[in-house]
């Protein structure tokens, strides 16, 4: 009998098992086997490689360096640097090339005028048409997610960001308006977290809040792109709606990918680095289970 999924969503987010694993050398190594597919390399340099290799595939990236749940403004401070150092060694536009943050990695608990800031300058440094796309996080951070990103697109940023929208969560609807007057890029998810409420079963009443929030996103004309691995819902918007950009996560079906690209429809692959890789890797463990 395999492990409950919903163990292994505690799992993945529990520093200690972290911290149990890779401990030692062997168990980390044959956790880091399992997990390369999903993680575009340990070291910056490994990410530029494999954001190289995503362009010669035809996609565009969002690259990702790891971290979460930070709660010291200066290692918040050197998160930025990191960014800033890797916007720096990004192929040059064209190239598709966007980047991705989790706010709270840049001391959204503790410090939210200071995320702002922080998320500010990471937007202000990307040349024109690049975007720093802003990670759903767990229901109880939606609030201050969202009104990070708000803040920093009414500072003149709104070009350069990108929010993202949960279709399982009850009041995604809502939120939706409040990302098309902000006029942000909206990426939509079906939303992986386990929410002990405000949130709808995974199956189809998610489904079907995914395709209702598309309608939504669509008629409104603004950028938005629709980040799922479900090939029913990406075929159903593409003959609903026309070219809708797909995005997926480094690893998870890229030969689906591949054909819409083929086709002439905008892709995007997630790509996270970093050393702190082993509870990303847990959590698409726990989605592959249904968690």
């Amino acid at each position: 009998m395999g492990v409950d999924r919903s163990v292994l969503f505690r799992l993945a987010t529990s520093e200690r098992f972290e911290r149990a694993v890779r401990r030692l050398p062997a168990t980390e190594a044959r956790a880091w086997r399992a997990a390369h597919r999903y993680v575009a390399g340990r070291t910056r340099g490994e990410a530029l490689a494999a954001t190289s290799a995503t362009l010669a595939r035809g996609h565009g990236a969002s690259v990702d360096f790891f971290g979460e749940q930070i709660d010291d403004p200066a290692v918040a401070d050197g998160t930025v640097a990191d960014y800033l150092a890797l916007t720096a060694d990004l192929p040059t536009p064209p190239a598709d090339v966007w980047l991705s943050v989790d706010l709270s990695h840049l001391v959204l608990d503790t410090d939210p005028g200071g995320t702002a800031d922080r998320l500010a300058t990471l937007a202000a440094a990307l040349p024109a048409g690049r975007r720093i796309q802003v990670g759903a996080e767990d229901a109880a951070r939606t609030d201050a997610v969202l009104t990070c990103v708000v803040a920093v697109a009414g500072r003149g940023r709104a070009e350069r960001l990108g929010a993202t929208l949960q279709a399982n969560l009850v009041r995604s609807p809502a939120d939706v308006d409040t990302l098309l007057d902000a006029g942000v890029h909206v990426r939509l998810v079906k939303g992986a977290y386990l929410e002990a409420t405000g949130a709808l079963p995974h199956g189809e009443p998610t489904d079907v809040a995914y395709l209702v929030l598309a309608a939504r996103l669509a008629a409104a004309g603004g950028p938005w792109s629709a980040a799922t691995h479900d090939r029913r819902l990406q075929e159903a918007l593409q003959l609903q709606h026309g070219p809708t950009p797909v995005e997926q996560l480094l690893g998870v079906r890229p030969e689906v990918l591949d054909d819409l690209a083929s086709r002439g429809i905008p892709t995007r692959v997630y790509l996270p680095y970093g050393p702190n890789w082993f509870r990303y890797w847990m959590r698409r463990v726990a989605e592959s289970r249904g968690a």
